[in-house]
């Protein structure tokens, strides 16, 4: 009986060490993007089925040669992270990266539960100047809050280098090394920020705490690369 016992004690300590092998490690910097391929990637609502041929890889980077490929998604979620991510936006250009997408079906877009880290030529994309206080312009939390210095972002067709940290509720945007925006990600203070934008009154909007990353196509070309991450 007792060899028995230990037997099956065994089995499950064996069984819980290879998922914890299996699983990512806290604090430990994960590629999102091997720089080769789109593994890990696919299809916003299309898990397995194959990625559009506008979604290419080239000179290690993801780009989005034109529009109608839909988002791309990562296959994992993610809750409390740091993200690093480099971006390079076209000529009159418009992209996005989003966070903490659910990806039911009764949601037709990744916007549509994620919030935004807005991507876009400032100088020459309408976009810019629309919203409030400059909450469209690269770098913001789009239609919910302006960066605080738009001075950082690199011109359209250069790298730029963008970092999101969220943790205990609580998120930080960087860009070209400055943290530019910060902000709660739930509770009374976020709630009033969604009250006060164009995504009042969506009902899933910023509410999951937990969910995909996505690249938006927004119709123009986009180039990201260097893409990690590490969950906290």
């Amino acid at each position: 009986m007792k060899m028995l016992k230990l037997t099956t004690l065994g089995v499950v300590a064996l069984m819980l060490n290879v998922q914890a092998g299996n699983a990512p490690e806290k604090g430990k910097w994960e590629k999102l993007f091997d720089g080769k391929t789109l593994t890990g990637w696919h299809t916003y609502l299309k898990a397995g089925q194959p990625v559009s041929d506008k979604w290419k890889v080239e000179d290690n980077a993801i780009v989005l040669t034109s529009g109608g490929a839909g988002d791309l998604v990562t296959d994992k979620e993610y809750g409390d992270f740091e993200l690093e991510i480099e971006w390079k936006i076209a000529e009159k250009g418009n992209s996005g990266v989003i966070f903490h997408v659910n990806e039911d079906p009764k949601y037709r877009a990744t916007y549509a539960t994620g919030p935004e880290m807005q991507v876009l030529d400032d100088e020459r994309h309408p976009d810019a100047t629309k919203g409030r206080d400059g909450n469209h312009k690269a770098g913001s939390l789009y239609d919910l809050l302006p960066p605080s210095d738009f001075s950082v972002v690199k011109p359209a067709g250069e790298w730029n280098k963008a970092k999101l940290i969220i943790k205990d509720g609580k998120a930080e945007q960087y860009l070209n090394g400055k943290k530019v925006v910060e902000y709660p990600t739930t509770g009374p203070e976020w709630d009033k920020m969604v009250e006060n934008s164009k995504f009042k009154g969506w009902p899933g909007f910023g509410k999951f705490q937990k969910g995909h990353i996505a690249l938006q196509d927004h119709g123009d070309k986009v180039w990201y690369r260097n893409i990690r991450i590490r969950e906290l």
